[in-house]
């Protein structure tokens, strides 16, 4: 289900420097140290792109429909018809609290 994850060898943004003196290579030690090129990386992730979309009237769904008629041999008969146009994102949200990234090479628990 997940497919966010890295496929690239050898790069954790959460790992260390990646120096060969880094302690964190041997895997006995793990820490939460923060990269030096990227001094801002963290293990937690704060945003996530929102599922839902706003329509014409600013109402807010992950989903819209449509009531159509159909006359089939003199009957009507309502239908829903799903509407893919005129949508628009709803865009970043922030968490209401923080998760850990899928790429955190760290084990949480061990039972």
């Amino acid at each position: 289900m997940g497919g966010s994850g890295s496929k690239s060898k050898g790069f954790w943004p959460f790992s260390g420097s990646g120096s060969v003196d880094d302690p964190t290579k041997d895997g006995n030690e793990q820490s939460l140290a923060r990269v030096r090129s990227f001094p801002g990386a963290t293990p937690f992730v704060f945003t996530r792109r929102s599922s839902k979309f706003f329509d014409e009237d600013g109402d807010l769904a992950h989903e819209f429909y449509e009531e159509t008629i159909v006359t089939k041999n003199g009957r009507k008969k309502a239908k829903l018809k799903r509407i893919h146009k005129n949508l628009t994102p709803q865009g970043i949200i922030k968490l209401d609290h923080p998760c850990i990234h899928v790429d955190f090479p760290v084990v949480l628990c061990e039972a």
